[in-house]
């Protein structure tokens, strides 16, 4: 008999990924197609669906044309995408705008308008908060990077467009819907929408309360399934485009969250993973219902049936690189004609890998898009601190490595003082766990042993197959933990341990002593 395998879609911000991936997470190979993000003044980051759909296409259509798997022996279609990407449809399904991303700020606004009250902490009104947390484990936030602040967008800045909207979807589950007509979302992938009663993590469910006090309509929601249930089969369309049969069954799947997690293999109870890629986070399986609205941590539904996942996310960390090499070392203007090298991130690597820890004094913070956790504000931004004339740009490189591993460190202790224990060993993956330098530095500032899976880019697409081989009954969760293979455990060196000390009380320093000004400056 021919081994099964799974076409696994990681849809991440900076393009689309398609693998191969047999279903017990051998990844067999992958293709990758870039797509174009869009900001706009205000806080606005679009992209468009098409581009999504043409690069999930043509990535298949490489796939398949090496001839490493025969078409016939891919079982299913399942998808990993960006948490808190929205996309307004039609009754046909059609996008009626470009979709809304997880950094796109502009419905701030309207979410700040409906969360305030006659008595407020943190920006909440207390009254309307207890309520959100009682039932959803948290509630919208104010940064206005939720899906639920991207209706009440559209609902106010395009009401031409919500008229005309027959489902808001996450991406996730616009995805599924090209791939098989049907408008559906997970109980994981709604979560940012914040009208599901999530108390009891096996009847989750809409809450009409809630809806009614954010003032949407009901039915432009979608049904709602596990993330374990079949969607559909593949439509025609979708088989033609991708070069596979109509028979093909499409596994709902999750979001990039919780699709990390369990390519991450920690599918246990308080088992930590770190994912380094555009946005980070530090996230566990936890057997409660829990919130720390101060934090913006809460537990929410997990990939896996009847069970809650701790979710933290840092808005910017291995973005801030291409930042680093576009906006700042190959900026072209009239001093720099010049392009990027050819592997510039390795190079980035061994540059930091030469710098002292410490980056010579030099502290960047990386609040490139303001901030979601361990603090939820618009208004933060990035800097480089304590430059000085024998500064340069090897010291600001290390610079940006270490300040993502500083404020990994800040999320960190509000994760753990969550889940009630230290993580003594946190497995990491993402396309910034490929850096050997960066798995040394975490290690070094976090004081935790870094345990990298092997080929840790693909760690999205692997969860996403497991979840549709768990789905399809070839595996369970239990079994994740015995196919996972990692390449290198990168332990805290004691040399460095009271300099990253030092430097980090100063990066929250830095934090308490210029959120102010943050404010005063990116708050018009």
């Amino acid at each position: 008999m021919s081994i099964p395998y799974i076409l696994a879609i990681d849809h991440g911000t900076s393009g689309c990924k398609v693998a191969i991936i047999s279903i017990h997470g051998e990844v067999v190979d992958s293709a990758f197609e870039p797509t174009p993000l869009y900001f706009s003044p205000g806080g606005g980051a679009e992209q468009d669906t098409e581009d999504w759909w043409n690069g999930i296409v043509n990535a298949a259509k490489k796939l398949l044309a090496r001839g490493k798997v025969k078409p016939e022996d891919i079982i299913s279609v399942v998808v990993s995408s960006t948490f808190s990407t929205t996309v307004p449809v039609d009754k046909q399904g059609r996008a009626l705008m470009r979709a809304i991303t997880w950094m796109d700020s502009r419905g701030a606004p309207y979410i700040k308008e409906a969360m305030t009250g006659t008595i407020n902490i943190e920006g909440y009104g207390l009254r309307k908060i207890l309520k959100w947390i009682h039932k959803t484990a948290g509630g919208p936030q104010l940064s206005g990077k939720d899906d639920i602040a991207h209706v009440l967008l559209v609902q106010h800045q395009y009401p031409e467009v919500y008229e005309k909207t027959y489902k808001f979807l996450g991406s996730k589950d616009y995805l599924n819907l090209r791939l098989t007509g049907k408008f559906y979302a997970s109980y994981d992938s709604i979560m940012l929408f914040w009208i599901t009663d999530i108390r009891d993590v096996n009847d989750i469910h809409y809450d009409d309360a809630l809806i009614k006090r954010l003032k949407i309509d009901r039915e432009k929601l979608p049904g709602l399934i596990r993330a374990t249930d079949v969607v559909g089969t593949l439509s025609k369309e979708a088989a033609e485009a991708l070069g596979l049969s109509t028979g093909v069954k499409v596994v709902c799947g999750s979001p990039d969250h919780q699709s990390a997690l369990v390519g991450s293999g920690a599918v246990r109870d308080f088992e930590g993973h770190l994912y380094i890629g555009t946005s980070s986070w530090i996230e566990c399986i936890v057997p409660f219902k829990k919130t720390d609205m101060f934090h913006s941590i809460a537990s929410l539904p997990s990939a896996l049936p009847g069970r809650y996942q701790c979710i933290d996310e840092q808005d910017i960390a291995g973005g801030s690189l291409p930042f680093l090499l576009n906006n700042i070392l190959f900026f072209n203007n009239e001093l720099n004609q010049a392009l990027p090298p050819e592997m510039p991130y390795e190079r980035m690597d061994k540059i930091a890998a030469k710098v002292p820890a410490g980056s010579n004094g030099v502290i960047f913070t990386p609040w490139l898009n303001g901030e979601r956790s361990p603090v939820d504000t618009t208004t933060l931004r990035g800097g480089l601190y304590n430059i000085s004339v024998t500064t340069n740009m090897n010291d600001i490189v290390r610079a940006f490595f270490e300040g993502v591993a500083y404020n990994t460190r800040w999320n960190l202790g509000y994760v753990e003082r969550f889940a009630g224990r230290k993580f003594e060993t946190i497995n990491i993956v993402g396309g910034g766990a490929q850096s050997d330098i960066w798995c040394q530095i975490f290690a070094d500032v976090l004081q935790r042993n870094i345990r990298r899976v092997s080929d840790p880019i693909q760690a999205n697409a692997r969860g996403a197959a497991f979840i549709a081989a768990v789905s399809l009954g070839y595996i369970s969760f239990d079994d994740i933990p015995s196919l996972i293979r990692y390449d290198q455990t990168f332990s805290p060196g004691k040399n460095n341990v009271s300099l990253y000390d030092g430097i980090y009380k100063e990066f929250l320093n830095i934090y308490r002593n210029n959120k102010a000004m943050y404010r005063r400056l990116n708050s018009r």
